[in-house]
């Protein structure tokens, strides 16, 4: 096969996937993240049942990750210094997980070596989209960082936070069906801090 009718195999081939894509969920992938099956990358990473991982997400070092956690589209997953993650993580698009960091080794002329730190990351924790997990950070299980973070510090269990740096703006009540979402802050902070993390789409 040439390479132009190699081309345009690929470009059937893609063109059949997006139609499918719209007429099943309404919706235009990349082609790696539409061509390729999410739960079947998560297996072949080991992660726990359930999993899925989008094509376009990249996995570095050691990762471990529990059963039934969903990971979005350009999510950077670190684990250079060790990641783990629990079950039922949902980590939105776009989130950046790092376990080093090359700060000093920058400033330094490459005189000071990269730090590494491992990040540990509970049960049911939701991660809102562009947000920024730095290396050395616990979060505990039942916890919500909301969209566009900075975590630096470790976050409690039950604990929402938000912002650069991150802080706490209120905690997780309930279980199951029941669960809540209570802010400290004013409504109009608390409007933009929400995740809304109920609606369910983005697990589609």
């Amino acid at each position: 096969m040439t390479p132009d009718a190699f081309v345009e195999l690929l470009k059937t081939a893609a063109l059949a996937r997006e139609m499918e894509l719209r007429e099943r969920f309404q919706r235009s992938l990349p082609f790696a993240d539409a061509m390729f099956d999410r739960w079947d990358r998560a297996r072949r990473l080991g992660f726990g049942e359930g999993s899925s991982i989008y094509e376009s997400a990249c996995v570095f070092g050691e990762v471990t990750v529990g059963r039934d956690v969903w990971i979005g589209p350009w999510v950077m997953l670190d684990g250079s210094g060790g990641l783990s993650i629990g079950d039922h993580v949902s980590l939105s698009a776009g989130v950046q997980i790092y376990t080093h960091d090359t700060v000093h080794w920058a400033l330094s002329g490459g005189v000071v070596p990269p730090r590494r730190a491992p990040v540990a990351i509970g049960d049911r924790v939701y991660v809102g989209s562009q947000s920024v997990i730095a290396q050395g950070v616990t979060i505990g299980r039942k916890c919500v960082i909301s969209a566009n973070s900075l975590v630096i510090d470790d976050v409690p269990e039950a604990t929402i936070v938000g912002g650069v740096p991150a802080m706490p703006i209120g905690h997780v009540e309930g279980e199951g069906a029941e669960v809540r979402l209570v802010f400290t802050r004013s409504p109009m902070r608390r409007a933009a801090a929400s995740p809304t993390p109920t609606t369910g789409e983005e697990h589609a």
